[in-house]
């Protein structure tokens, strides 16, 4: 692996070069950025999904969504439709993307539309919204956001910062340099000053910029078909778990499980991945002849958005299958000062 990154290192190189002159032509004016007078929040990473964005995004809505006219607007990744659409709870994954599906049944008031030039949805919702969250935008500079939120997996933060190909970043390092704030997500609940410290030396934050941390909350087991909800805790502790995964990164999920005691079989598939019915009909098919008296089917909220096809839930429905949802929460001293960033930035429009 070592050996395929170093050969792969000319191509990072010039593909580096490409984005950082498509950067300077954004700062010097050559490209169109486009500024709004509504508060426009844009939450992003630098390398390649998993950094946490969802969790990030559902955290604003409930900090805003009681005071203000919320919208959220993405990309809708993965999604078989083009153009600006509203999405609604009858959607597919396929019609929206998993992503704003999962906002839009978990809150159902919520205007969440997906659009691939995020100006052009921008100018659709601006009239009846206060404002707008822009998911996993960092990159899009067309739209100048506001507020510019930065996200970086705590625990990845050991991996080379390097563009793609040889490594798994989307732009090059210095792109941290637009962020307002920098979060440090999935990190331990409990978190000493002396990793806290390591953390901000890797991310080097430039004068000026908030760095804050975050960790991932999960809630109780919740069924997808029927059946009561359960805390992970009071499963038996001999219930064998079938880890069923299409994320970036699964393995602060597969360590809370395996950290539980339960023993863990993962069927790990890349993000956003279209579940066939040969996947699914094989993770079943090894369920139904494992003879543990106690197990179960794990599997995320994104997921389940590309499991309620109807060829895929025929196969799941007499399954017990659970998911596990996830929340993103700030260490204390952190919340206090991420709430009051957002609500100052949101009130100067407002």
């Amino acid at each position: 692996m070592i050996y395929l990154r170093l050969a792969l290192y000319p191509f990072s190189f010039l593909y580096g070069m490409i984005l950082r002159l498509r950067n300077y032509f954004y700062s010097v004016g050559v490209f169109r950025s486009r500024k709004f007078d509504l508060p426009v929040i844009c939450i992003g990473n630098l390398a390649l999904g998993g950094a946490g964005k969802s969790p990030m995004a559902e955290y604003l809505i409930r900090l805003l969504g009681g005071d203000y006219r919320v919208a959220v607007l993405s990309r809708g990744y993965g999604r078989r439709t083009k153009g600006f659409r509203l999405v609604s709870e009858g959607d597919t994954a396929a019609d929206s993307g998993d992503e704003p599906l999962q906002f839009k049944k978990k809150f159902p008031a919520l205007t969440v539309a997906v659009c691939e030039k995020r100006v052009t949805g921008i100018e659709k919702l601006r009239e009846e919204h206060d404002l707008v969250i822009l998911d996993d935008a960092y990159q899009h500079r067309a739209v100048d956001a506001g507020l510019k939120l930065l996200l970086f997996d705590y625990t990845r933060l050991n991996e080379p910062l390097v563009v793609l190909p040889a490594g798994n970043l989307r732009e090059p390092f210095a792109g941290r340099a637009r962020a307002d704030a920098i979060i440090l997500t999935k990190t331990e609940t409990d978190l000493s000053d002396s990793e806290r410290d390591r953390a901000i030396k890797r991310v080097k934050p430039l004068d000026g910029q908030l760095v804050l941390f975050s960790y991932l909350k999960y809630g109780r087991l919740t069924p997808l078909f029927e059946g009561e909800s359960v805390e992970l805790a009071d499963l038996k502790r001999n219930t064998r778990v079938y880890l069923l995964t299409g994320i970036a990164n699964p393995e602060p999920l597969r360590r809370k499980i395996t950290s539980s005691g339960f023993v863990v079989k993962h069927y790990d598939y890349p993000d956003h991945h279209p579940f066939s019915p040969k996947n699914i009909s094989k993770l079943a098919e090894d369920f139904r002849q494992d003879e543990a008296l106690d197990k179960i089917i794990v599997t995320t909220e994104k997921d389940i958005q590309r499991l309620m096809t109807e060829g895929l839930r025929e196969v799941l429905e007499y399954l017990p299958v659970f998911y596990l949802p996830v929340e993103a929460e700030f260490h204390q001293s952190d919340k206090e000062r991420f709430d009051l960033l957002i609500k100052d930035y949101v009130s100067k429009y407002l």
